[in-house]
């Protein structure tokens, strides 16, 4: 369900760690990945890093593993065997890993 509540989204962007502007404060940052310099830019703190994006796409696209079998973004829980994160046990499977199975 989309949440169409402002005050809604805004707590919700807080709780994953996103800073956002103040009401009435305009945030522009030049995005780390497109380079756009956007009013509603957001921060992602991540090890121990800022990062600025204009886009959940850029942040993704930026800071997602890449499955190493088959290319995708790995935006949900994917699967790890040792340093490798697969995006399914299927693709894990296909670079010769066992044992691995996806979450229920």
């Amino acid at each position: 369900m989309p949440y169409t509540d402002v005050a809604e989204r805004r707590q919700l962007l807080l709780e994953f760690g996103f800073v956002l502007a103040k009401p009435g404060e305009v945030n522009m940052a030049r995005c780390e990945q497109c380079g756009n310099d956007y009013d509603k830019s957001f921060e992602v703190k991540m090890g121990g890093r800022t990062m600025m994006f204009d886009s959940f796409e850029c942040a993704i696209q930026l800071l997602a593993p890449v499955c190493p079998h088959c290319g995708c973004r790995i935006i949900g829980h994917g699967v790890q065997h040792r340093d490798s994160i697969f995006c399914c046990a299927h693709c894990a499977r296909h670079e010769g890993i066992s044992g691995l199975r996806d979450r229920d």
